[in-house]
C-alpha cells in the first residue's frame, strides 16, 4: 500500500462522511494490497497520525476538515454492526430529561450482541445485552436523525429497571410529565 495512495483513498471516503472505519472496512478498501502489506501499511498510516486507532479493530481517519457528527454512536454501529442497537438506559432518559444527571462521559447502548464496555478518545460506550425481538426494538424506538435510534421513555425505564441500576437517578416529578401515567 502506497501511502499517498491511501491517503487520497481515506480522503474520497471522508468527503462521503465516512471516517470511522472498521478493520474489515480497510480492508475491503484496500483489497488489492496482499494481507502483509495491508497490515504494514496500516500500522505505517496509525504511525504517521493519518488514522488514529480509537478502540480494538477501529480507527479513525485523522485529516478529516469536517466535524464528526456523533461519533460515539457512529463508533457504537461500527463495534456492533450486524446487530440491532439503541440509546438507552441513562443516556435516553438523560435526552427524555428524567434523570438527575447527564451522562458526560459516554452513551449507554442496548444491543442484541454482545455486552462490552468500549474506551475511546471520544468517551466511553456500554453496551448492555438484550433479548428483546427485533420487532420489539423497532416498536419502541425511533429515529432520531442519529446513527442510533433512541429508545421511547418506557423501553429505556423499562431496561434501566431491567439492569437493576441507577434507578435513584430517575426524578418522578419529571418522569410524571412525560409519562403521565408513570410508566
Amino acid at each position: 500500500m502506497k501511502q499517498g495512495e491511501a491517503i487520497h483513498t481515506l480522503r474520497r471516503w471522508s468527503l462521503r462522511d465516512r471516517v470511522i472505519f472498521t478493520h474489515t472496512d480497510l480492508r475491503k478498501i484496500f483489497a488489492r494490497d496482499k494481507e502483509p502489506a495491508f497490515r504494514a501499511g496500516i500500522a505505517a498510516l496509525v504511525r504517521a497520525g493519518f488514522l488514529r486507532r480509537l478502540t480494538r479493530g477501529i480507527y479513525f481517519y485523522a485529516l478529516t476538515d469536517k466535524p464528526v457528527p456523533h461519533p460515539l454512536e457512529q463508533i457504537a454501529v461500527a463495534l456492533r454492526r450486524s446487530c440491532y442497537n439503541y440509546l438507552s438506559l441513562e443516556s435516553a432518559l438523560s435526552e427524555y430529561g428524567v434523570i438527575s444527571q447527564v451522562p458526560l462521559a459516554g452513551i449507554t447502548v442496548m444491543t442484541t450482541g454482545r455486552a462490552g464496555l468500549f474506551d475511546t478518545p471520544f468517551g466511553r460506550i456500554e453496551f448492555t445485552h438484550t433479548q428483546r425481538t427485533v420487532a420489539n426494538i423497532l416498536d419502541h424506538t425511533r429515529d432520531v436523525g442519529r446513527p442510533l435510534p433512541l429508545a421511547s421513555v418506557k423501553a429505556a425505564l423499562r431496561d434501566l429497571r431491567r439492569v437493576g441500576r441507577n434507578t435513584h437517578l430517575v426524578a418522578e416529578e419529571e418522569l410524571a410529565e412525560v409519562l403521565p401515567d408513570g410508566g
